[in-house]
């Protein structure tokens, strides 16, 4: 069906452009802006939508010879307005749509410099890529019936037309950056997994199953039906976004754990934590950092949220929680006692030695393991959620650990 830019299809659009013409279904207009502005400025002080007043439509020979000798190049319209019967749109959401021809206007097709125009040039397209359905948002259902006007004046058998409803933002208004509009890269930077968008994105306006959200790609081939679509503005929650991608990212932990990693991997990249490219060691720590956070990564860029104390030299913490936790003298000699236990600790470093550590300082002190747990959790993270104490005191290492609760006890 090449060639695809439409900079490269002219030719095939001014060709059939020339069979409106010759077929009575286009007209040369040769009204200037400042006409046609004129006019707008009329309907606009009389409170009535605008429609071009046609004045082109019936032109003889020598009105368009006359303009054509003062050198106006005419655009080219397409002729709907006098048609006498209601052009019905069959949509597959909408059923039977009528558009009375005295509500239409005569759109400019082609412009007066020979481009043409959207609705046109994608009739053009459409019926030479041999398209069987064009499915867009509702706010194009109105220029269906322009586009069945030149299908049946072209001798084309039109597609199978659907129209989507609109989607809202939360606040049940037009979707804006601030309720959701965001470019799928975006959402994939921020580490949405594709089957989540698609999964989330194909229930927008349909619902097989309403007691049920989560489907694979082969269901919703399976299951999908356009004409169950339905024809209210459908609603973009994030917070559903979010949910249905922590669904299929512990599926994806489950049985294909490589993918989250190479998902964490590229929003760690992008901060600038873990360098580009990756080594194997790398990796190997980036896996283990994902093994240790598990349910927690809603998406990829919660590693960043529950985990960037994996990949700091040192710890940023939230002034509240040292208030809470690390303001006491006791609990700083904690952490200092603490500190030295683990330094102490013969070669081999790993979840029972921290655990042992931990529960060991606890009983010597005869204070409870909690004491010390939330004290040493902000001191190593500098949060006071997050992965369990023992296993990220294993991924962090000795060295550091020892470091983090010496600074934190100062």
């Amino acid at each position: 069906y090449a060639p695809y830019r439409q900079s490269e299809r002219l030719a095939l659009y001014l060709r059939y452009a020339q069979a409106l013409l010759d077929r009575g279904a286009a007209y040369p207009c040769y009204c200037t802006p400042e006409e046609l502005a004129a006019e707008r400025e009329r309907a606009r002080a009389q409170g009535v939508p605008y429609r071009y007043s046609g004045r082109c439509r019936d032109l003889a020979p020598e009105g368009r010879a006359a303009f054509e000798a003062a050198g106006r190049r005419p655009a080219l319209r397409l002729r709907v307005a006098d048609r006498t019967h209601p052009i019905v749109v069959h949509d597959l959401i909408r059923g039977a749509v009528s558009f009375p021809p005295e509500h239409l206007d005569d759109p400019i097709i082609v412009r007066s410099d020979g481009w043409p125009l959207y609705n046109f040039a994608n009739v053009v397209d459409d019926h030479l890529m041999a398209i069987t359905h064009t499915i867009r948002g509702a706010q194009h259902l109105s220029n269906a019936p322009k586009q069945l006007v030149m299908y049946e004046a072209l001798g084309w058998t039109p597609p199978a037309m659907a129209h989507l409803p609109e989607i809202l933002g939360p606040d049940r208004k037009k979707l804006s950056k601030r309720t959701g509009a965001v470019a799928v890269r975006e959402l994939a930077a921020q580490g949405y997994l594709p089957e989540a968008v698609l999964n989330f994105l194909a229930l927008m306006g349909w619902h097989p199953e309403a007691d049920r959200e989560v489907y694979g790609l082969e269901e919703l081939v399976r299951t999908f039906d356009i004409a169950a679509v339905g024809r209210s503005p459908a609603v973009f929650d994030p917070a559903k976004l979010t949910w249905l991608n922590g669904v299929h990212m512990r599926r994806a932990l489950a049985d294909h754990p490589e993918r989250v990693v190479d998902i964490c991997l590229r929003v760690l990249q992008d901060a600038g934590l873990v360098p580009r490219p990756a080594s194997a060691a790398d990796r190997a720590y980036v896996a283990r950092v994902v093994e240790v956070l598990g349910d927690r990564l809603k998406v990829g860029a919660d590693v960043l949220a529950y985990g960037d104390f994996f990949f700091t030299d040192t710890v940023r913490v939230d002034p509240q929680a040292a208030a809470q936790h690390l303001a006491r003298p006791e609990t700083r000699e904690l952490l200092r006692a603490l500190a030295d236990r683990v330094a102490a600790q013969g070669d081999g470093w790993d979840r029972a030695k921290a655990e042992e550590a931990v529960r060991g300082l606890a009983a010597e002190r005869g204070v409870s393991s909690r004491a010390i747990i939330h004290p040493a959790r902000v001191a190593l993270t500098g949060k006071t959620v997050g992965p369990g104490l023992f296993e990220l005191m294993e991924v962090l290492g000795r060295e550091r650990v020892v470091q983090r609760l010496r600074a934190a006890a100062a």
